[in-house]
Protein backbone atom coordinates (compact mmCIF):
# COMPACT_ATOMS: atom_id res chain seq x y z
CA UNK A 1 0.00 0.00 0.00
CA UNK A 2 2.73 2.30 1.38
CA UNK A 3 4.48 1.74 -2.40
CA UNK A 4 1.48 2.43 -4.32
CA UNK A 5 1.10 5.21 -3.14
CA UNK A 6 4.46 6.29 -3.38
CA UNK A 7 4.71 5.48 -6.97
CA UNK A 8 1.03 7.82 -6.80
CA UNK A 9 3.42 10.56 -6.30
CA UNK A 10 6.17 10.21 -8.06
CA UNK A 11 7.34 12.59 -10.58
CA UNK A 12 7.44 10.91 -14.53
CA UNK A 13 11.27 10.83 -14.50
CA UNK A 14 11.22 8.31 -11.61
CA UNK A 15 8.45 5.90 -12.48
CA UNK A 16 10.87 5.93 -15.72
CA UNK A 17 13.93 4.94 -13.42
CA UNK A 18 12.12 2.34 -11.36
CA UNK A 19 10.40 0.86 -14.62
CA UNK A 20 14.39 0.64 -16.27
CA UNK A 21 15.20 -0.83 -12.71
CA UNK A 22 12.30 -3.51 -12.97
CA UNK A 23 13.49 -4.69 -16.28
CA UNK A 24 17.18 -5.34 -15.23
CA UNK A 25 16.09 -6.93 -12.28
CA UNK A 26 13.77 -9.61 -14.39
CA UNK A 27 16.90 -10.06 -16.83
CA UNK A 28 19.03 -10.62 -13.86
CA UNK A 29 16.67 -13.10 -12.00
CA UNK A 30 14.74 -14.36 -15.38
CA UNK A 31 17.90 -15.23 -17.67
CA UNK A 32 18.29 -18.95 -17.56
CA UNK A 33 14.61 -18.76 -18.30
CA UNK A 34 14.56 -16.28 -21.05
CA UNK A 35 17.56 -17.05 -22.47
CA UNK A 36 17.29 -18.61 -26.02
CA UNK A 37 20.84 -20.16 -25.91
CA UNK A 38 23.26 -21.06 -22.86
CA UNK A 39 25.60 -18.20 -22.13
CA UNK A 40 28.59 -20.12 -23.35
CA UNK A 41 27.37 -21.88 -26.54
CA UNK A 42 28.54 -20.96 -29.55
CA UNK A 43 25.55 -21.08 -32.15
CA UNK A 44 26.48 -19.18 -35.24
CA UNK A 45 29.29 -17.47 -37.28
CA UNK A 46 30.87 -14.55 -36.03
CA UNK A 47 28.89 -11.22 -35.83
CA UNK A 48 25.92 -12.13 -37.50
CA UNK A 49 23.58 -9.22 -37.98
CA UNK A 50 19.75 -9.46 -36.29
CA UNK A 51 17.91 -11.63 -37.29
CA UNK A 52 14.78 -13.88 -35.98
CA UNK A 53 17.48 -16.38 -34.49
CA UNK A 54 19.35 -13.95 -32.97
CA UNK A 55 17.84 -10.63 -31.80
CA UNK A 56 21.13 -9.00 -30.95
CA UNK A 57 23.17 -11.09 -33.49
CA UNK A 58 26.49 -12.52 -32.60
CA UNK A 59 29.36 -11.88 -31.06
CA UNK A 60 33.12 -12.09 -31.56
CA UNK A 61 33.10 -16.36 -30.92
CA UNK A 62 29.54 -16.74 -32.72
CA UNK A 63 27.29 -17.12 -29.18
CA UNK A 64 23.96 -15.06 -29.13
CA UNK A 65 24.33 -11.51 -28.28
CA UNK A 66 20.68 -11.52 -26.62
CA UNK A 67 21.88 -14.40 -24.58
CA UNK A 68 24.96 -12.89 -23.43
CA UNK A 69 23.40 -9.64 -22.44
CA UNK A 70 20.62 -11.42 -20.29
CA UNK A 71 23.58 -13.44 -18.32
CA UNK A 72 25.61 -10.31 -18.12
CA UNK A 73 22.79 -8.70 -16.43
CA UNK A 74 23.36 -11.13 -13.53
CA UNK A 75 26.74 -11.62 -13.23
CA UNK A 76 27.42 -7.90 -13.30
CA UNK A 77 24.57 -6.37 -11.13
CA UNK A 78 24.89 -9.22 -8.93
CA UNK A 79 28.21 -8.25 -8.33
CA UNK A 80 28.05 -4.67 -8.30
CA UNK A 81 25.38 -5.19 -5.20
CA UNK A 82 27.54 -7.48 -3.19
CA UNK A 83 29.89 -5.08 -3.47
CA UNK A 84 27.62 -2.06 -2.92
CA UNK A 85 25.96 -3.87 0.33
CA UNK A 86 29.82 -4.74 1.88
CA UNK A 87 31.23 -1.60 1.05
CA UNK A 88 28.08 0.65 3.06
CA UNK A 89 28.34 -2.24 5.46
CA UNK A 90 31.88 -1.42 6.32
CA UNK A 91 31.93 2.00 5.77
CA UNK A 92 28.94 2.92 7.83
CA UNK A 93 29.78 0.87 10.60
CA UNK A 94 33.28 2.16 10.96
CA UNK A 95 31.75 5.62 10.17
CA UNK A 96 29.54 5.41 13.03
CA UNK A 97 32.26 4.71 15.06
CA UNK A 98 34.45 6.92 14.27
CA UNK A 99 31.80 9.85 15.28
CA UNK A 100 30.31 8.15 18.52
CA UNK A 101 33.45 6.96 20.21
CA UNK A 102 35.65 10.01 18.59
CA UNK A 103 39.28 10.55 20.22
CA UNK A 104 42.10 8.01 19.21
CA UNK A 105 39.21 5.83 17.50
CA UNK A 106 38.16 8.74 15.12
CA UNK A 107 41.37 9.71 14.54
CA UNK A 108 43.35 6.73 13.38
CA UNK A 109 40.35 5.48 11.35
CA UNK A 110 40.11 9.02 9.85
CA UNK A 111 44.31 8.45 8.83
CA UNK A 112 43.73 5.13 7.43
CA UNK A 113 40.85 6.44 4.84
CA UNK A 114 43.10 9.24 4.02
CA UNK A 115 46.10 6.88 3.64
CA UNK A 116 43.54 4.67 1.06
CA UNK A 117 42.07 7.61 -0.56
CA UNK A 118 45.50 9.95 -1.25
CA UNK A 119 45.67 6.31 -4.33
CA UNK A 120 43.87 6.98 -7.39
CA UNK A 121 41.06 4.21 -6.86
CA UNK A 122 41.26 2.72 -10.37
CA UNK A 123 45.36 2.71 -10.38
CA UNK A 124 44.60 1.15 -6.71
CA UNK A 125 42.72 -1.36 -7.29
CA UNK A 126 44.57 -2.38 -10.74
CA UNK A 127 47.53 -2.95 -8.74
CA UNK A 128 46.05 -5.20 -5.99
CA UNK A 129 44.42 -7.35 -8.54
CA UNK A 130 47.10 -8.08 -10.71
CA UNK A 131 48.84 -9.64 -7.64
CA UNK A 132 45.72 -11.31 -5.74
CA UNK A 133 44.12 -12.17 -8.60
CA UNK A 134 41.39 -11.39 -10.13
CA UNK A 135 38.53 -13.83 -8.96
CA UNK A 136 35.18 -12.86 -8.10
CA UNK A 137 35.52 -13.08 -4.11
CA UNK A 138 38.76 -11.62 -4.38
CA UNK A 139 37.04 -8.42 -6.92
CA UNK A 140 34.03 -8.37 -4.35
CA UNK A 141 36.22 -7.45 -1.26
CA UNK A 142 38.70 -5.38 -3.01
CA UNK A 143 36.49 -2.83 -4.92
CA UNK A 144 34.04 -3.12 -1.50
CA UNK A 145 36.92 -2.36 0.59
CA UNK A 146 38.27 0.91 -1.98
CA UNK A 147 34.29 2.33 -1.98
CA UNK A 148 33.86 1.51 1.88
CA UNK A 149 36.52 4.83 2.14
CA UNK A 150 33.66 7.00 0.40
CA UNK A 151 30.80 5.79 2.59
CA UNK A 152 32.89 6.48 6.03
CA UNK A 153 33.33 9.91 4.95
CA UNK A 154 29.48 10.20 4.55
CA UNK A 155 28.33 8.13 7.71
CA UNK A 156 30.93 9.95 9.75
CA UNK A 157 29.48 13.28 8.95
CA UNK A 158 25.94 12.31 9.19
CA UNK A 159 26.76 10.57 12.10
CA UNK A 160 28.48 13.41 13.88
CA UNK A 161 25.50 15.84 12.96
CA UNK A 162 23.13 13.88 14.93
CA UNK A 163 25.05 12.49 17.64
CA UNK A 164 25.17 15.75 19.16
CA UNK A 165 21.26 16.10 19.27
CA UNK A 166 19.39 15.92 22.26
CA UNK A 167 17.82 12.70 22.31
CA UNK A 168 21.34 10.91 21.57
CA UNK A 169 22.40 12.50 24.92
CA UNK A 170 18.82 11.39 26.72
CA UNK A 171 19.59 8.29 25.63
CA UNK A 172 23.01 7.68 27.31
CA UNK A 173 22.05 9.23 30.19
CA UNK A 174 19.23 6.51 30.39
CA UNK A 175 22.75 4.10 30.33
CA UNK A 176 21.81 3.16 27.01
CA UNK A 177 25.36 1.24 25.09
CA UNK A 178 26.94 2.41 22.39
CA UNK A 179 25.90 -0.09 20.02
CA UNK A 180 22.04 0.28 21.01
CA UNK A 181 22.81 4.52 20.40
CA UNK A 182 23.98 3.62 16.68
CA UNK A 183 20.94 1.15 16.12
CA UNK A 184 18.12 3.16 17.82
CA UNK A 185 19.19 6.88 17.25
CA UNK A 186 21.89 7.53 14.94
CA UNK A 187 21.24 4.68 12.23
CA UNK A 188 17.34 5.73 11.76
CA UNK A 189 18.02 9.31 10.97
CA UNK A 190 20.85 9.08 9.10
CA UNK A 191 18.95 6.61 6.32
CA UNK A 192 18.13 9.15 4.14
CA UNK A 193 21.43 10.36 2.96
CA UNK A 194 23.06 6.57 3.15
CA UNK A 195 20.06 5.57 0.92
CA UNK A 196 20.41 7.72 -1.68
CA UNK A 197 24.29 7.97 -1.45
CA UNK A 198 23.57 3.67 -2.27
CA UNK A 199 22.52 4.28 -5.69
CA UNK A 200 24.99 6.26 -6.34
CA UNK A 201 27.72 4.47 -5.10
CA UNK A 202 25.67 0.96 -6.66
CA UNK A 203 26.14 3.36 -9.82
CA UNK A 204 29.84 4.19 -9.04
CA UNK A 205 30.55 0.49 -8.22
CA UNK A 206 28.68 -0.83 -11.54
CA UNK A 207 30.72 1.72 -14.03
CA UNK A 208 34.26 0.62 -12.07
CA UNK A 209 33.40 -3.10 -12.63
CA UNK A 210 32.98 -2.38 -16.11
CA UNK A 211 35.98 0.05 -16.49
CA UNK A 212 37.86 -2.87 -14.87
CA UNK A 213 36.44 -6.16 -16.85
CA UNK A 214 37.22 -4.02 -20.14
CA UNK A 215 40.79 -3.48 -19.15
CA UNK A 216 40.46 -7.23 -18.34
CA UNK A 217 40.82 -7.40 -14.54
CA UNK A 218 36.88 -7.55 -13.85
CA UNK A 219 35.06 -10.46 -14.48
CA UNK A 220 36.78 -13.47 -16.72
CA UNK A 221 35.85 -14.47 -19.75
CA UNK A 222 33.73 -16.89 -20.32
CA UNK A 223 31.29 -15.54 -18.37
CA UNK A 224 29.33 -12.92 -19.66
CA UNK A 225 29.69 -9.20 -18.35
CA UNK A 226 28.91 -5.77 -19.90
CA UNK A 227 32.18 -4.42 -19.67
CA UNK A 228 34.12 -7.34 -20.92
CA UNK A 229 31.73 -7.63 -23.68
CA UNK A 230 32.33 -4.18 -25.07
CA UNK A 231 36.02 -4.70 -25.33
CA UNK A 232 35.75 -8.21 -26.79
CA UNK A 233 33.60 -6.87 -29.59
CA UNK A 234 35.40 -3.69 -29.73
CA UNK A 235 36.78 -4.52 -33.23
CA UNK A 236 33.80 -5.11 -34.46
CA UNK A 237 33.78 -1.17 -34.81
CA UNK A 238 35.48 -1.02 -37.19
CA UNK A 239 33.99 -2.96 -39.71
CA UNK A 240 30.66 -0.91 -39.00
CA UNK A 241 29.39 -3.72 -37.10
CA UNK A 242 27.10 -2.13 -33.60
CA UNK A 243 27.54 -5.75 -31.45
CA UNK A 244 29.70 -3.88 -29.00
CA UNK A 245 26.79 -0.70 -28.36
CA UNK A 246 24.51 -3.30 -27.37
CA UNK A 247 26.47 -4.27 -23.78
CA UNK A 248 27.66 -0.50 -23.85
CA UNK A 249 23.99 0.96 -24.08
CA UNK A 250 22.74 -1.38 -21.14
CA UNK A 251 25.16 -0.04 -19.02
CA UNK A 252 24.59 3.33 -19.67
CA UNK A 253 20.19 2.20 -19.62
CA UNK A 254 20.98 0.87 -15.83
CA UNK A 255 22.98 4.08 -14.45
CA UNK A 256 20.23 6.25 -15.95
CA UNK A 257 17.38 4.11 -14.27
CA UNK A 258 19.41 4.58 -11.11
CA UNK A 259 20.30 7.92 -10.72
CA UNK A 260 16.84 9.19 -11.77
CA UNK A 261 15.14 7.23 -9.05
CA UNK A 262 17.84 8.45 -6.57
CA UNK A 263 17.34 12.23 -7.86
CA UNK A 264 13.57 11.89 -7.13
CA UNK A 265 14.23 10.15 -3.33
CA UNK A 266 16.64 12.93 -2.60
CA UNK A 267 14.30 15.74 -3.78
CA UNK A 268 11.65 13.83 -1.42
CA UNK A 269 13.83 13.94 1.43
CA UNK A 270 14.68 17.20 1.35
CA UNK A 271 10.80 18.45 0.93
CA UNK A 272 10.19 15.77 4.35
CA UNK A 273 13.20 17.65 6.32
CA UNK A 274 11.84 21.21 5.10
Amino acid sequence: MILIQLLQKSPFSARIGMLIILINIGAMVLAPAIAPYGETEIVGDVWLPMSQDHLLGTDQLGRDMFTRILYGARNTITVALLISLLSFFVGTAGGFLAATLKGWTDQILSRIIDIIMAFPTLIFALMVLSVLGTSIPILIVVIALLDSTRVYRLSRAVAMDIEVMDFVEVARLRGEGLWWVMRHEILPNAMPPLIAEFGLRFCFVFLFISALSFLGLGIQPPTADWGGMVRENAGAISFGIMTPLWPAGAIAFLTIGVNLVVDWFLQRSSEIRN
